[in-house]
């Protein structure tokens, strides 16, 4: 049965069907090949952290979906690899992502947050995804990897044709990456040729030094990984929790009335309206029994982040909106080896985000009709988000 469609314009109602009435379900995917796709909390966080679960293409049945297809310099990077690669390049790229490191970016974030809005003025309307949910997440990742200000805006576009392809575009996909690879192509040469303070230099050192070495093609694949993931991410989580908390006018009263709340509430919001709806497609290297149902080896697995961060059997009432919960134990960002790298920064840009909003504005609501969600199957973020704002008297 395709379900494609109706996971990606309904996908809380249809991962709800599914996990009442096939919580293990064959579909076909986004590029119309076979897979399969897990519902249930207990199935999802377990396979998870499954090593018979493999991230590497190489245990990929032909015919069966495979993901996003991606040239050698941009293919190896973490999130199609195992141990004991993936334990290597993890650790080397986890030094950007220390907690020491994410505290000191606290000012930068918020220096950031606070000039993105006061180029809105006091009073008006604007996208919120285009004025400040995506340039705040691309001037942060972009500074932690030293990517020159004028060629920040490339990175919407190329993110967007990959995640979610305008099917009147069909070559905007290979676009956009022989564009990022040309790209990255030359700033890697620059950094190499002038190294500053910043990972993409500290990245080449570790390429160039004789133990440990990483290959170009890793090198180059785990820029591109930090970029895309980094900035995408994040831009759907703060569009995310923004249309949420619009939605639940008594939630947002009562972030503003108490901002002490705002990081509890930010593991809600990850909850309730996470930025992936799949995790990253796995291959099992033999035949998996999961939730009563075996999976023959090399066919494809898609585990539902989202569709187990709304089970009844782990949270009660889990389609309400509530600060209040605690969602600890949610999947938005993972879990096991493959748990999100980025999410510590994912998290103190969220908090930032909202809390920096909710100073300067006293008055917000959604303009217009319904935003619009992006196609896909696998991400979950806003196109735009019109909002009408009126701020503080005292900002």
């Amino acid at each position: 049965m395709d379900l494609a469609e109706d996971l990606i314009t309904d996908p809380y109602g249809g991962y709800e069907r599914l996990r009442t009435t096939s919580p293990v379900h064959r579909i076909l995917g986004p590029d119309g090949q076979p897979a399969w796709i897990v519902t249930r909390y207990e199935d999802v966080r377990a396979g998870l952290a499954d090593p018979r679960l493999s991230l590497d293409k190489t245990h990929a049945r032909e015919g069966n979906y495979r993901g996003l297809r991606l040239p050698p310099a941009l293919d190896a990077n973490l999130l199609n690899m195992d141990p004991p690669d993936h334990t290597r390049l993890r650790r080397l790229v986890g030094k950007a992502f220390t907690p020491g490191r994410i505290e000191r970016l606290r000012a930068p974030i918020r220096a950031t947050a606070d000039r993105l809005l006061d180029a809105l003025g006091t009073e008006g309307s604007a996208d919120l995804i285009a004025t400040y949910a995506a340039p705040l997440p691309i001037t942060v990742i972009c500074e932690l990897l030293g990517v020159p200000g004028e060629h920040r805006g490339d990175f919407r576009g190329w993110t967007q044709a990959l995640i979610a392809p305008d099917p009147n575009r069909p070559g905007a996909a290979k676009e956009a990456v022989v564009a990022m690879m040309r790209f990255f192509g030359h700033l890697v040469a620059h950094k190499r040729r002038s190294p500053e303070d910043d990972l993409l230099s500290d990245l080449i050192a570790v390429q160039d030094a004789e133990d440990d070495r990483l290959s170009e093609d890793e090198l180059m694949s785990l820029v591109f990984l930090v970029l895309f993931a980094g900035f995408e991410n994040t831009v759907q989580l703060i569009g995310n929790a923004v249309w949420a908390l619009l939605r639940h006018p008594d939630q947002l009263a009562a972030l503003r009335e108490d901002p002490s709340k705002i990081p509890a509430a930010v593991e809600e919001l990850s909850r309730y309206e996470g930025p992936a709806l799949l995790a990253i497609r796995r291959f099992p290297v033999e035949d998996v029994t999961i939730g009563g149902v075996t999976v023959p080896a090399g066919e494809t697995v898609l585990l539902s982040l989202s569709a187990a961060n709304r089970d009844p059997s782990r949270f009660t009432d889990p389609d309400r909106l509530d600060i209040e919960r605690d969602a600890g134990g949610h999947l938005a960002l993972g879990h096991g080896i493959h748990y999100c790298l980025g999410a510590p920064l994912a998290r103190t840009e969220t908090e930032i985000a909202l809390r920096a909003l909710l100073e300067r504005f006293t008055h917000l609501e959604a303009e217009g009709d319904a935003p619009t969600w992006r196609r896909s199957l696998r991400a979950r973020g806003l196109k735009e988000l019109p909002v009408r704002y009126r701020a503080c008297l005292s900002a």
